[in-house]
């Protein structure tokens, strides 16, 4: 059975005091609420991830993430944070190749291959995005361009290392905009990355796939997507931010 998994994206949101708070919140409605076998990762901005997670401390349900990592273990990288940097504090999780992260700072899938190959060499769990713009759809070249996406930084890895990636399909064009994919329109890509993934790794690794819907999904929306056959989560962002919002994601 591959997992269920709700994370929660914050971006560039949130002051420490505010951070604090909105954890400690999700941390006791999860264990006061949600039942059942769902992983809850919380992409903080990484500047907080040391000071919030005592706060997690005996939590198996809910873990931290940080939002990227640089390709490179270290050097002349003003800015820059490491995957060893983020084992070496704990972290087990990280989110690669966000939409905002490819259009703003130019990644390539290329770059990404090296980043995913980075964080698996570092025990982390990456939350890799793929996903199409609105002309790219409109165009009728969507399927092949997130496949593209796939095997250009994923396919050179191994069915063993392959099987620790986490994948979140992300609707560019649906993305802080309101609009949402409909129900149907995340099955069928969930539906056509699952095929392309047993193509190239086989159904039982395809299968055991993680595979989430980014874009828009909230708790309004969040049941009907979840229901899909082939949509085994979310990749959360404005509802990250109220714990009461995301805590009825993460129970959908």
């Amino acid at each position: 059975m591959r997992k269920k998994i709700v994370a929660g994206n914050w971006k560039m949101n949130k002051t420490l005091d505010e951070a604090v708070a909105l954890v400690s919140e999700v941390v006791n409605m999860i264990k006061d609420e949600v039942t059942g076998d769902v992983q809850v990762v919380l992409c903080t901005p990484s500047i907080y991830l040391t000071t919030l997670k005592p706060y997690l401390e005996g939590q198996t349900r809910v873990a931290l993430g940080a939002q990227n990592c640089h390709e490179k273990a270290s050097g002349a990288y003003t800015g820059e944070i490491s995957a060893p940097m983020l084992k070496s504090i704990g972290i087990n999780y990280v989110i690669l190749g966000h939409s905002e992260r490819r259009q703003y700072f130019g990644e390539t899938n290329a770059q990404l291959a090296e980043k995913v190959n980075s964080a698996l060499a570092n025990g982390l769990t990456p939350i890799f995005c793929c996903g199409e713009s609105l002309e790219q759809r409109q165009s009728g070249v969507h399927f092949d361009f997130v496949r593209t996406q796939l095997t250009e930084s994923l396919f050179h890895l191994t069915p063993e290392q392959f099987a620790s990636v986490v994948i979140a399909y992300e609707p560019i064009w649906a993305i802080g905009t309101g609009l949402t994919a409909s129900s149907e329109q995340a099955q069928e890509m969930h539906a056509a990355l699952r095929e392309h993934l047993a193509g190239k790794y086989g159904q039982e690794v395809a299968n055991d796939t993680s595979i989430l819907y980014g874009g828009s999904a909230n708790e309004k929306n969040a049941a009907e997507l979840f229901a899909q056959p082939d949509v085994d989560g979310g990749l959360i962002g404005g509802a990250s931010l109220k714990s009461r919002e995301f805590t009825i994601v993460v129970k959908s």
